[in-house]
């Protein structure tokens, strides 16, 4: 098998492990076969249906409160890419407009907006979402706001670079030559060229994003406790990694799966660009 041929295999099943889980989180409520908040005292800490003692109706156990491994894995999947996604819009949006116009108009906006990018480059990215979150409160639009206005710089950086090498191409110069208004330069012929890169970057960064919500979950400064997520699930097993290992097994194996698969998939859409 050639590498061409592998690499594209690899890229079409991480897609449908991307879109599988995408379709699991948007019918989660009909595919959860249990409340994920339901309490059973009485099948608390069952281990997958696999193992001694499981049971079919679990088939990936249940956790210290006996809710179902499984349905909360299909429940947090919503929360999850609805983070992931939602954050990676916000920041796209907002970094990418930046990027267009420091790159495109220059000048004292885009001095600023470099020197601003560079100062909050310099914190680590989740110590700011950290910061944020625990003086704004934990709830699922702040974490959206602040992960997705935290990464802005990522995208600013990237999509400037993009208009700087455009705006010197010839139908740029030709069409500042004949008088067009910038605007109509920038959404006509500037815009349209960059949108690959933005795709690019906004596709590598589902995973940090995904892995900051569930890191923020974990330390239980995400979404509230009492809604389901794969971060929140790894938090609740930690003190049963010896006698329970399921309870963080499957959501880490859950985040792992579509972090790398996005990733993967982000490494294919450039490969096929720069070929292109």
């Amino acid at each position: 098998m050639s590498r061409g041929r592998a690499a594209r295999l690899l890229a079409v099943a991480c897609g449908g492990v991307v879109g599988a889980f995408a379709l699991i989180a948007l019918f989660a409520p009909w595919l959860a076969p249990y409340d994920p908040n339901g309490t059973d005292l009485g099948s608390r800490l069952l281990p997958p249906a696999f193992l001694e003692r499981g049971r079919l109706a679990h088939p990936l156990g249940t956790d210290h409160l006996g809710r179902d491994i499984l349905s909360r894995l299909v429940a947090g999947s919503r929360v999850t890419l609805l983070v992931g996604a939602s954050t990676v819009l916000l920041g796209g949006l907002v970094g990418g407009a930046i990027g267009l116009a420091t790159g495109f108009f220059g000048g004292v906006l885009d001095r600023v907006a470099m020197r601003l990018a560079d100062v909050q480059a310099s914190f680590p990215y989740i110590l700011v979402s950290l910061a944020l979150i625990a003086v704004l409160g934990p709830s699922l639009g702040i974490v959206i706001a602040v992960l997705g206005l935290a990464s802005w710089p990522v995208y600013a950086r990237t999509i400037r670079g993009a208009v700087l090498a455009v705006r010197s191409r010839d139908y740029v110069t030709v069409a500042v030559a004949l008088g067009a208004h910038p605007m109509r330069i920038l959404a006509a012929h500037v815009t349209p060229n960059v949108l690959g890169p933005l795709v690019i970057v906004a596709t590598l960064q589902v995973s940090n994003v995904m892995i900051a919500e569930a890191t923020l979950s974990f330390l239980g400064l995400g979404v509230p406790l009492s809604t389901p997520t794969w971060g929140g699930m790894l938090r609740e097993g930690q003190s049963y990694l010896f006698y329970a290992p399921w309870l963080a097994a499957w959501p880490g194996l859950a985040i792992m799966l579509v972090a790398v698969s996005t990733n993967f998939l982000g490494d294919a859409l450039n490969d096929r660009i720069a070929s292109a």
